[in-house]
Order: structure tokens, then sequence, then C-alpha cells
């Protein structure tokens, strides 16, 4: 007769397999010294504690990778800078690190938004209010360009990024369009659209740098680029036929 698996038959009662009653016994019996009365007793709650003790002890054990810094805090205040690697603080709550990542570059689009942009504004969409700027003839000019920066490489340029700006890529935002706005407003129109652009470019920069620094931002400004500079679009095609105007009767 066939015995497969769709005719096999159940077990016998008679056959051996393990007693559950037996087995649940012996498990009492061998816990039965640590608790008593149904309730944990000494040797219980100390086997607990010392587990969890354990357990606290070792979550401070921490990571360093090698894009970032780490910063030790002790009860809230600045205790120590560690380099990448493996590491220990005591456990939270006496000791926290804070791991920023320091080689990264970071951008900021202003003007319009590229992708990777964070703010809450589609990608490739142009954004008047930060572009459009005045040139020192009074001229109206639209202006996009992108910031390059990352976290300071001086001693304490991690630590001043972490606490002295609260929301770092917002700073950064403002003293670009600042900083663009002020050069702008001393230039005139014709050399920010040929040959002035690169001028223009480091003159930001440097401004931009000085005021992060005497915010004590911990910020390093790695390079402005300058997008697009042109007449506002409204008034784009006139201002060609002017170009082209000026630039005939300079051939005549």
């Amino acid at each position: 007769m066939s015995t497969g698996p769709w005719n096999s038959r159940p077990p016998s009662r008679n056959s051996r397999t393990p007693d559950l009653d037996k087995f649940l016994q012996g498990l009492r019996k061998r816990l039965k010294p640590w608790y008593s009365g149904g309730n944990f007793g000494p040797r219980a709650i100390a086997l607990v504690t010392v587990v969890g003790l354990g357990i606290w002890a070792f979550s401070g054990i921490f990571r360093v990778q090698a894009d970032e810094h780490g910063v030790v805090l002790r009860f809230g205040e600045i205790n120590r800078l560690v380099q990448p690697g493996l590491h220990y603080h005591l456990p939270y709550p006496i000791e926290l690190v804070v791991t920023p990542k320091v080689t990264r570059l970071n951008r900021v689009d202003i003007g319009m938004r590229l992708a990777g942009d964070t703010r809450r504004v589609a990608v490739g969409q142009v954004v008047p209010e930060e572009g459009l700027m005045l040139t020192g003839d009074e001229n109206i000019i639209d202006v996009n360009f992108t910031v390059l920066w990352r976290v300071s490489p001086t001693p304490s340029g991690t630590t001043d990024y972490l606490f002295n700006v609260r929301n770092q890529e917002g700073t950064v935002t403002a003293v670009a369009e600042s900083a663009m706005r002020e050069v702008i407003g001393r230039s005139l129109l014709q050399p920010i659209l040929t040959e002035g652009r690169q001028i223009a470019e480091g003159e930001v920069q440097e401004l931009m740098q000085a005021t992060l620094d005497n915010y004590g931002a911990g910020i390093l400004v790695t390079q402005v680029q300058l997008q697009k500079v042109d007449p506002p679009q409204q008034v784009i095609d006139a201002f060609r036929d002017v170009q082209a105007a000026r630039a005939d009767a300079e051939r005549v």
C-alpha cells in the first residue's frame, strides 16, 4: 500500500513525541530559583539590571565616516572633536555625538530651481523675486546664479557650522542674494552682460565670504557661477533691438 503524503496516517498516540507537560515542568524547575511566589526575586532583578546596564553602556559606540567630523556634546556642551573611525562616548543622556558632512559640496540656486534643490519650488522654475536686480545705470536685469559651498576646514569650522547658525542653507541663500544685489547695483549693464561676468562672480564670492565669516557661520564659499544674465523676459525683445541698433551705429 502506498505511503505517500496524501494517504499517510496521523501518528499514533503511542509514538515517541515530546511531552509538553514534562517540558514545561522541567523549565519551571530551572527558573524557580529566580523567582518566588510568582514575582521576580533578587537574583532576577540583578540579572535584568546587569543586562540593561550592559546595553546602555554599549550604546555609546559610534562610527564617524570618512566625510564626517564627530562633535561630542557632554550635557549639551561641546566636549571634544573626533576624526573618522570607531569611537566611544558616554551613553545618552550624558554625552551625545553629532556628525555633520564636512567634505560634501553643497549648492544653492538663486533666481531659478535646478535638480537637487530642496526648496519647495518646481525644478526648472524661475523665481523673479530673487533674480530681478537693478544695475548701477538703472537698468533691470534678471540674474540667475549658483553658489557652491561646504563646511569650513578651519579648526573651529565644524563647531561654528553646527552652533552659530540655525539654518545654514537659508543663510547662504540670503547672503548670496544680498551680495549679488550689491555687486550688480554698483555695476553698469553692458559689462555685466559681456566681459564683466567673471569679475562680478569674484566680487560676490569675496563679499559672501566676508559676511559669513562675520557671522561665524563656519561656511566656505568655493565658487559663484552666473548661469544667466538677461533683461527681464517682458522687455528682452526690445532690449535686443536696442543692442542691434547700437551695434549698427558703431559699425557705421
